[in-house]
C-alpha cells in the first residue's frame, strides 16, 4: 500500500512536469515544424531519399525548434506575466523554477542541433542555425518589440524550417520546395494577426505593437485578407508540380474555399470571427502538407 501511495504521487508530479516541459518547449509548434520540414524534403527528393537523411532532419529538426521556443520564453517571461494568454507558461507560473536553466537546454539544443548537422549536411546546419537566429534574435529581441512587421519578417523562421527540409534531401532551392517555404512565409500573418485581434488588450498591456494596436479592426481584417488570399494563390499554384497534380489540388482546393470563407466573414466581422480564421489557419496549413505527402506518394 505504502508503495503504490508513494508512485501516485510520484505520477502527480511528473504529470506537471511533463505539461510544463511540453509548454517550454512548445512541442505542439515544433511538430508541425518538423512535418514543414519533412514536406520540403519530401519535395525536393520525390522517392530518393533516404532513411538516415530524415532521421537527422526530425532529430536536429526537433532539437534546434524546441530550443529556440525555450529562449523565446527566457527572454519574454516578464512580458508573458502582463498577458492572460500567456501568464500560464512555465517560467511564469515557476513550473521551472530556474530560468537560466531554460536559457541553458535551450541554447544547448540549437548549438547541439547544429553540431550534429554539420559534419553530414552543411546546408541543413545553416538553416538549422538560420531558423532559430531569425526566429530568436531577429523576431524575439529586435522586432517583436519594436514594429508590427515583426510577425510578417518573422514568419521567414518556419520557411527556413521547409528548407531545412529540402536541404536535407539534397537540394535546398528545389523549386516547388522554396514555394513551400514562401507560402510559410505568407501564411504566418494570417495565423498570428488573426490571434492577436483575439488577444488585443493583451498585446496591448504587454507593449507589443502588433498590427490589430495600430490599425483598426476593419483594416487589420482586410490585411490578413490580402495575406489570406496571397497564401491560397501560392498553395494552388504548387499543384503546377507534375509530381503533386490533382490529388495534391483537389483537397487543397477545397480547403482553399473554406480559408476564404472565413477570411471573408472576418472582414465582415473583424472581432467575431478572428479566432475561427485562426484556427482555420492551422487546419488549412497541416492539410496543404498532408497533401503534399499524399500528391507525391501516390
Amino acid at each position: 500500500m505504502e508503495y503504490q501511495s508513494t508512485a501516485r504521487m510520484q505520477n502527480r508530479v511528473a504529470l506537471p512536469r511533463l505539461g510544463a516541459l511540453i509548454q517550454l518547449f512548445k512541442l505542439r509548434i515544433v511538430a508541425l515544424l518538423v512535418l514543414a520540414s519533412i514536406g520540403g524534403a519530401v519535395l525536393a527528393s520525390r522517392e530518393q531519399w533516404r532513411i538516415g537523411d530524415l532521421v537527422l532532419l526530425v532529430i536536429t529538426g526537433a532539437m534546434s525548434s524546441a530550443g529556440a521556443s525555450a529562449l523565446n520564453q527566457y527572454i519574454e517571461r516578464d512580458q508573458d506575466a502582463r498577458m492572460r494568454r500567456t501568464r500560464g507558461r512555465p517560467l511564469v507560473t515557476r513550473a521551472v523554477s530556474h530560468p537560466a536553466g531554460a536559457l541553458g537546454v535551450g541554447s544547448g539544443l540549437i548549438v547541439g542541433a547544429i553540431a550534429i548537422a554539420l559534419p553530414f549536411n552543411q546546408w541543413l546546419a545553416l538553416f538549422l542555425a538560420l531558423g532559430a537566429l531569425i526566429y530568436v534574435g531577429v523576431y524575439t529581441v529586435w522586432l517583436k518589440p519594436r514594429t508590427m512587421l515583426n510577425i510578417v519578417i518573422g514568419g521567414a523562421a518556419g520557411s527556413c524550417a521547409v528548407l531545412s527540409g529540402s536541404a536535407a534531401a539534397g537540394d535546398w532551392s528545389h523549386p516547388t520546395a522554396v514555394g513551400l517555404a514562401f507560402l510559410i512565409f505568407v501564411w504566418t500573418p494570417v495565423h498570428f494577426w488573426s490571434l492577436a485581434q483575439v488577444y488585443r488588450d493583451d498585446y496591448a498591456s504587454a507593449g507589443v505593437p502588433m498590427l490589430p494596436l495600430i490599425a483598426s479592426a476593419r483594416a487589420t481584417a482586410w490585411w490578413i485578407g490580402l495575406h489570406t488570399a496571397v497564401t491560397a494563390f501560392v498553395a494552388l499554384v504548387l499543384s503546377v508540380d507534375p509530381a503533386l497534380g490533382w490529388l495534391y489540388f483537389a483537397p487543397v482546393g477545397v480547403a482553399t474555399i473554406w480559408l476564404a470563407h472565413h477570411a471573408v466573414r472576418l472582414i465582415r466581422q473583424p472581432q467575431a470571427h478572428a479566432i475561427h480564421l485562426f484556427k482555420c489557419s492551422n487546419i488549412y496549413l497541416g492539410l496543404v502538407l498532408v497533401a503534399i505527402f499524399i500528391g507525391t506518394w501516390f
